[in-house]
């Protein structure tokens, strides 16, 4: 008979992975607080996914929130009391348009007043902070509906649900996860037939990275490379949104013209968060947003992503020293803390166009790239 400590039993970053896919999916999760006592906790679901039924079955449990991040806080002019986040009260009549209306600001011009908000500002906010951390890790919307629990290890038993500690959510939002290699195999490219991909998959069950290798390039020296962000649309539709394609088209052809080089394919489309959540930002920059303030009223930060990704996969790779194809100034800031020496700063300056002329203004402006 196999004992609680079988094997077979998911690790704690293997329940975060199933929570992530859980929330995705409009399941909810049931999160403890004290890792010594599983009975404290709550139940928490995304507000993107969540459903009528399901919104009914746990305001049956107790009094729920809707926990937003402060960038959507501000948005909705409601009390922040939490620094990074508010809590609000759900009222009595509140049903399933009204929590989603909160999380998503598709319709805040149509119908901009939606308030006024009972914001809470008394105890612990580490379950609402935990559940807005799990939802941007799923790249979902950062809103997320928390129910407190008297007994929550037994309700996650009773319902089948995945069970996890705050502690274990946060910890793996500020850790950087290890990635491992899967495969490596030649593809002749247009820039050049001596072209090899890697791939990388994270230990937390995320989205797999890329290594592109032009040439052999010599590991003793600073190789010429590329952190690239995946795009979707500019990189694979020709959008002329942004000056993605372009700048992953010439970091390429300049890779093959010196003979060596590395593209570093990050999956962290929409400056982390997502493709839907990008096309939401699309959504708004066409309301007369700009793409800082379209990010913010979703309830995100400027860029959610994690440029550590691409020190590692050099390092991995067997770099120390790189020339990096870059306009962003973190891009070097982040390398350079993590142990790769940036000897150089290649711009990139292509692809400008009538139709991304602010997108690019906006970057340089309030992002501080080098335009």
């Amino acid at each position: 008979m196999l004992t609680l400590s079988s094997p077979l039993g998911p690790a704690p970053t293997e329940r975060l992975a199933r929570a992530r896919a859980d929330l995705r999916m409009g399941l909810g999760v049931v999160v403890t607080s004290e890792p010594g006592n599983p009975a404290s906790g709550a139940l928490i679901l995304a507000a993107e996914t969540l459903s009528a039924d399901r919104l009914a079955a746990a305001r049956q449990l107790g009094p729920a929130v809707l926990a937003v991040t402060a960038r959507r806080a501000a948005t909705l002019n409601a009390r922040i009391y939490d620094g990074d986040l508010a809590r609000v009260a759900l009222p009595d009549d509140a049903d399933l348009a009204w929590v989603q209306a909160l999380a998503d600001p598709a319709d805040d011009l149509r119908s901009p007043m939606k308030g006024p908000f009972l914001t809470l500002r008394d105890g612990p906010s580490d379950l609402h902070r935990a559940g807005i951390a799990l939802c941007k890790s799923a790249r979902i919307l950062p809103a997320t509906l928390v129910v407190p629990l008297n007994d929550a290890a037994n309700l996650a038993t009773a319902q089948n649900l995945t069970r996890v500690s705050a502690d274990e959510i946060l910890t793996a939002a500020a850790t950087f996860s290890p990635l491992h290699s899967v495969v490596s195999a030649r593809v002749p490219l247009a820039v050049s037939t001596a072209g090899k991909l890697h791939v990388f998959r994270p230990e937390d069950g995320g989205e797999e990275h890329y290594a592109v290798e032009i040439g052999t390039p010599d590991r003793d020296a600073p190789v010429l490379a590329r952190l690239h962000s995946a795009c979707f649309t500019g990189d694979l539709l020709g959008s002329l949104k942004c000056d993605c394609g372009p700048q992953l088209r010439a970091a390429l052809a300049q890779m093959g013209a010196e003979g060596s080089g590395v593209l570093l394919y990050l999956n962290q489309e929409g400056r982390g968060i997502g493709l839907a959540n990008k096309m939401r930002a699309y959504s708004l920059q066409d309301q007369g947003f700009d793409t800082v303030e379209a990010n913010h009223r979703l309830g995100f930060e400027d860029d959610e992503r994690d440029f550590r990704l691409g020190a590692a996969l050099l390092t991995r790779l067997g770099f120390s020293k790189a020339r990096l194809m870059t306009n962003n100034p973190a891009k070097v800031t982040m390398l350079t803390r993590c142990g790769i020496d940036v000897v150089d700063r290649v711009p990139l300056k292509v692809g400008r166009g009538p139709l991304n002329a602010a997108y690019l203004d906006t970057k340089a402006i309030k992002s501080g790239h080098f335009l």
